[in-house]
């Protein structure tokens, strides 16, 4: 049984212990970004993933993981979506980014209920291992291939600047050029 007290102290078998949480930034076209450590993650439902998949390096992985799912907790920092626009969330991209610079991009759509409703989970634990200082873990329950499986999450990145449209071809004898950058947002020739 883990209890929180205050500044990062654990009740954990029977007696206190200081850690120091890691926090990961919620960051982007939000209405409510944040700062989030894994005592502030239990708030929302946790939920419970077997997974198997498979490691470059290590072989074929297997672990229970536990946490919310990455849907509600993104949810509830308000993704900027434009209410007039019935398919606005398809534009949006979640790129998350961990504690050793590995990177995973998907897609709104990929973890929204209304369409493929990927039980994506923001792990807390690990075969019951607390992941208070090491972070959250990004569980992808669906992939074969552990690739999208980031360790100790630092910033999860809610990006709406894709726009439709913007990529179409436009052809300048015969070369394609760089599509019009959206408002606020670099356009591809100079990223």
């Amino acid at each position: 049984m883990r209890l929180y007290g205050p500044s990062g102290r654990v009740r954990c078998c029977r007696r206190w212990s200081t850690v120091t949480l890691a926090e990961l930034t919620l960051a982007g076209d939000l209405v409510r970004p944040a700062r989030l450590t894994v005592p502030d993650l239990l708030r929302w439902p946790q939920h419970r993933a077997d997974v198997s998949f498979e490691c470059a390096t290590s072989g074929i992985q297997h672990h229970e993981f536990a946490g919310p799912r990455l849907y509600d907790v993104l949810a509830d920092a308000g993704p900027g979506f434009d209410p007039a626009r019935r398919k606005d969330l398809l534009r949006f991209l979640i790129a998350v980014t961990g504690t050793d610079g590995h990177h995973a991009l998907l897609s709104w759509a990929e973890i929204d209920p209304d369409f493929a409703d990927a039980p994506v989970l923001l792990g807390v634990t690990i075969d019951g291992t607390p992941l208070d200082a090491a972070g959250p873990q990004l569980v992808l329950p669906q992939d074969r291939c552990g690739a999208r499986h980031i360790s100790g999450i630092t910033a999860i990145r809610v990006d709406g600047g894709y726009r439709f449209g913007t990529a179409e071809r436009r052809e300048t004898a015969g070369r394609l050029r760089p599509a019009p950058a959206a408002p606020g947002h670099p356009s591809a020739a100079t990223v």
